[in-house]
């Protein structure tokens, strides 16, 4: 065992470090990610409850259940572990991820329309037959798509572990998850070049309804491109996953069930996966609220609405590379991490303050300084995420991982459509019902806070270690 692990060491020293012009090549995977990001829960979101009149809360739900999948990213994660395509354990997986879901968001938008089309014959929402196939339809087409993104990304942050070492792996978070958030601009300023003929608010139906078709059809595609370019040759030439792992050429690999078992075997993997899920719930509980936000507060049309997101996405482009290479080195990660959790439940506090004298300007400032704040609690907690994985079951840990973050952002979702339908329920003041999704956002947080500092990541390593020597051993069959 000393010798293999000897030898393992030497042939991970003589593989080639990442550079910077890799990693920002990875980055791309995510801006892609980013761009879809706005495209299905800015614009779609925003079309589906203001132009079609489809109502708030099961426009929410039916989006969120590309979250509800999330399981699957665990299955997904340990099959990139133990069964490789053409020789990878990774790449294949996200390219053919990539190719589902460009295929299946392209479809989703023209079951949108049929939808629409009902609204506009009922002149409002009715549940009949036909409300309840065409819904039922859309909500299966997302959770394919769901299942798609699956597919993709857990296996993508897999590879990051495999070709990263302590040494580079704070750059790597950085950057590549700075180019996720150029994807969030990228998605929001091209969304108000292309849907520009919509800036005019009397536009027909029939003109939102090509625009966005031709939207949905053209970028996915781009999004494609962007996944192969990303992970080209990178797992050939940079993955430590063979050298690392004690498991990765016995012919007995391990199988979902034993994979569970290392990933359950330390008290510290419910508490992480408590935290991100209480963490990424109460920053993106405002997603299905933001843009209506926009437009029944503020006045703003559907290009304005959608570029809301970019100036959050600016800050955080800002913030998480500075926190990957200044923040964190100085603070260490935990701190890091509490100290944007706190930043963000202030800055929820401007958001709603904004609403008041219904100022755009004061609203785009407390968004910019929201993604500053995001992109702290962001790189702090995925810098933690990253630590808290097992060489041998890489994939499965970051499954879980990615698994805790899926179902946050689904319940966010849909829970944000609903939080807010209750408050316009109870209150006669639309400002009121917005303000009590935010209002929870900044409670929310201080909560996650309190996970965090209960996590100790010797103790997770030390029972993973224990567990995965158990599993060689065949106890555990």
């Amino acid at each position: 065992m000393a010798t293999d692990n000897l030898s393992n060491a030497t042939t991970s020293k003589l593989l080639p470090k990442l550079n910077l012009l890799t990693m920002f090549r990875l980055g791309l995977f995510q801006t892609g990610l980013g761009i879809l990001l706005v495209l299905t829960v800015g614009v779609l979101n925003r079309v589906m409850i203001a132009e079609l009149a489809i109502p708030a809360g099961i426009t929410a739900v039916v989006l969120a259940v590309s979250q509800f999948v999330a399981p699957a990213r665990i299955w997904f994660g340990q099959m990139s572990d133990s069964k490789p395509i053409l020789g990878y354990h990774r790449t294949g997986y996200v390219w053919i991820g990539a190719a589902l879901f460009t295929f299946i968001l392209s479809v989703s938008v023209q079951v949108v329309w049929q939808l629409g089309d009902l609204v506009a014959v009922n002149g409002g929402w009715v549940w009949n037959s036909a409300t309840i196939g065409w819904t039922a339809l859309l909500a299966l087409l997302f959770a394919l798509y769901g299942l798609a993104i699956s597919t993709s990304s857990t296996p993508f942050f897999a590879l990051l572990v495999d070709i990263s070492d302590e040494d580079n792996r704070g750059k790597l978070v950085g950057i590549v998850w700075t180019m996720m958030t150029v994807g969030l601009a990228i998605g929001g300023i091209s969304s108000k070049i292309l849907l520009s003929p919509l800036e005019d608010v009397n536009a027909s139906i029939e003109l939102v309804q090509s625009s966005i078709s031709w939207l949905f059809a053209v970028v996915p595609l781009i999004v494609l491109g962007l996944a192969v370019i990303a992970t080209l040759g990178v797992e050939k030439k940079y993955s430590r996953y063979g050298s690392r792992s004690r498991l990765a050429d016995r012919e007995d690999k391990i199988t979902l069930g034993k994979a569970l078992k290392i990933l359950t075997a330390s008290r510290q993997t419910g508490l992480f996966f408590t935290f991100l899920v209480i963490m990424s719930l109460s920053l993106f509980l405002q997603e299905a609220v933001l843009e209506p936000y926009g437009g029944e507060i503020f006045g703003m049309s559907i290009p304005e609405t959608s570029m809301l997101n970019t100036y959050w996405a600016l800050g955080m482009l800002f913030s998480l590379s500075a926190t990957g290479f200044y923040l964190i080195p100085r603070l260490g990660k935990r701190k890091t991490t509490k100290l944007g959790g706190w930043l963000v439940s202030f800055c929820f506090v401007l958001i709603i303050l904004a609403g008041f004298p219904a100022s755009e300007t004061l609203l785009k400032i407390a968004l910019v300084l929201f993604g500053l704040a995001t992109g702290i609690v962001t790189t702090g907690s995925l810098s933690l995420m990253l630590d808290l994985t097992a060489a041998e079951t890489a994939g499965t840990f970051v499954g879980a991982w990615g698994l805790a973050q899926a179902i946050a952002r689904g319940s966010a979702v849909g829970l944000g459509g609903i939080i807010l339908s209750v408050g316009q329920a109870g209150f006669t003041v639309p400002l009121f019902a917005y303000s009590l999704v935010f209002g929870l956002q900044a409670v929310g947080m201080l909560i996650a806070i309190n996970f965090l500092n209960r996590v100790n990541v010797q103790e997770f390593r030390d029972n993973a270690k224990t567990a995965i020597a158990t599993v060689m051993e065949g106890d555990l069959d």
